[in-house]
């Protein structure tokens, strides 16, 4: 059992917020569009179709969940970690009840590590099981706290409250703050990376995932997640939301130990994102 909740002495560190070239692209061209209509009215329709394009760009960078164009993002491990012949196994969507008891165990049985993407809620509802991941060394991080479909559409104000109530109940309930985030999907916009930096947050994508959410044909999310597998690799699972087999068994279940026995056959070893960042 973790030691008692000091989430204020765990906290990430919040970091400078660094605008990547795109969204600096996009102030500069929305005060030429200004400045340029103040000038000379007549030239909306060109301004016009200038910012609309800026604005398509930017939904664009923040539809694809591993792009980098919108802020940092991890889509794979660290220069050492991959030096050290490591991969990172994320689990998203927990915890559930009925899957996650189950992948603790396996994962326990293999002595594996894993980084479990928890949402906030799921965390107030199931706190004894988060309280397990943590104790069995696993890392626990912020997955928002209510996983909206909508959570690329929201604002600055609206994206802080998400991420740091999940933030909140995670710290209060394992001992320890999240050090990673995940959006929803993957889909963000312009606003989270101020909102991430602020919190001290790192964003983590992937580098595969398995779409065991949707399919029901364990073999195709094995290949999707093993196909070309290498060091540094984040392969991308579900506890949450996990679809199931013809016979009812969660995707993640049958998937994860011919995952493992694929990493090990490999050379590579999985560990958390924490300890893949040391």
């Amino acid at each position: 059992m973790p030691a008692s909740p000091t989430p204020a002495a765990e906290a990430p560190r919040a970091r400078p917020y660094r605008p990547s070239a795109l969204v600096r692209g996009s102030l500069a061209l929305h005060l030429a569009a200004g400045l340029g209509l103040a000038v000379r009215p007549q030239l909306w329709p060109w301004a016009l179709g200038a910012v609309v394009a800026d604005h398509l760009a930017l939904t664009a960078a923040g539809l694809w969940p591993r792009a980098s164009l919108l802020g940092p993002n991890w889509t794979r491990l660290p220069a050492n970690a991959v030096a050290r012949a490591e991969i990172a196994i994320t689990i998203d969507d927990g915890p559930d009840p009925q899957v996650t008891p189950a992948l603790l165990r396996l994962l326990e049985r293999h002595t594996i590590r894993a980084s479990f993407f928890c949402v906030g809620e799921r965390v107030a509802r199931h706190p004894q099981l988060v309280r397990e991941m943590a104790a069995h060394g696993h890392d626990v991080e912020n997955h928002s706290q209510r996983h909206l479909h909508s959570f690329s559409l929201l604002g600055p104000r609206a994206l802080r409250a998400e991420i740091e109530r999940a933030q909140e109940c995670i710290a209060a309930t394992t001992g320890a703050a999240p050090r990673f985030f995940r959006a929803p999907a993957g889909l963000r916009n312009p606003f989270l990376e101020p909102v991430l930096a602020r919190a001290g947050l790192t964003l983590v994508s992937w580098t595969r995932r398995g779409f065991d959410t949707v399919s029901h044909d364990s073999a195709r999310v094995l290949a999707r997640l093993t196909r070309g597998l290498r060091a540094g690799d984040i392969l991308l699972l579900h506890d949450g939301h996990a679809a199931r087999n013809a016979a009812g068994v969660p995707l993640a279940l049958e998937v994860l130990p011919r995952l493992i026995e694929s990493a090990h056959h490999a050379g590579l070893r999985p560990v958390t994102l924490r300890a893949a960042h040391a």
